[in-house]
């Protein structure tokens, strides 16, 4: 009997399931069971299991998530031996590697990438590609006469295989494929092409001036040759100077007359 944690833990994993299930794969607990997870694992394209249909099962400790579970394949695949528990590091087998944060998408999602390697271990089978395009086609119909199968997964009990949610397609947006993202992600992510009316405009900056820099008087750090030069410091001259240029022009002016008389 499942613990309040297991159940609370793995009926939130179902609801993650249903919301979000991993490529190629579904899975969901017994009514009776929480602890018991059927699960189908559909072969990927380009693989010696494109077309299979695989159903296996989870059955977790009770004290889950503090200790792994076990996992074991009822349909023949050419990759496990039917009905064995199958080795994996996320099984119990290797209980001091198991992570409390793995999940039921996690332990799926690492058994389809072993299903596709070819490491042997406990609970797997040496067969050669052609016998396992071979079981691949059998596949489905070899799951319709599994009673348990058509209890569990009644929506893919049918005589022609259904699609799972997550086949693997990814959305298609005027020929580009796009990536597939969580909501949270793609609701906060700025658009990598905004609309032009929206972007704001570029700050003006002024040109560059072209013009030469008027010459700098070194000493009094004021232009040189310019209206204000011209007007405040050209005609400016010292009053000794200006007295003295008054005093020639009045002795000229002297001279004149004095040569007239």
């Amino acid at each position: 009997m499942a613990t309040k944690v297991a159940q609370k833990r793995l009926q939130k994993e179902y609801l993650n399931m249903q919301k979000s299930p991993p490529p190629f794969i579904w899975a969901c607990p017994e009514e009776k069971n929480i602890l018991d997870w059927h699960f189908i694992i559909r072969g990927p394209p380009d693989t010696p299991y494109a077309g299979g249909e695989y159903h296996g099962l989870i059955w977790f400790p009770s004290d889950y998530p503090f200790k792994p579970p076990d996992v074991k394949m009822f349909t023949p695949s050419g990759r496990f031996e039917v009905g064995h528990k199958i080795c994996m590091s996320m099984t119990s087998y290797h209980p001091s590697r198991w992570n409390a944060a793995w999940s039921v998408a996690t332990i799926l999602t690492g058994l389809l990438s072993f299903m596709l390697s070819d490491e042997i271990t406990a609970g797997a089978a040496r067969t050669t590609d052609e016998q396992k395009r071979a079981l691949a086609k059998t596949s489905h119909a070899f799951n319709l006469n599994n009673k348990k199968f058509r209890e569990m997964f009644p929506k893919y009990a049918t005589p022609e295989m259904t699609d799972l949610p997550d086949m693997g397609q990814q959305p298609h947006d005027a020929g580009l494929t796009l990536p597939s993202q969580p909501d949270s992600v793609v609701s906060s992510a700025p658009s990598s092409v905004p609309s032009p009316s929206a972007s704001p405009a570029p700050p003006s900056r002024a040109e560059p001036s072209l013009a030469a820099p008027a010459p700098v008087d070194a000493v009094n750090a004021r232009p040189v040759g310019g209206k204000e030069d011209v007007g405040k410091t050209g005609w400016k001259l010292p009053w000794r100077w200006i007295t003295a240029i008054l005093v020639l022009a009045v002795l000229g002016r002297l001279s004149n007359l004095v040569g007239l008389r």
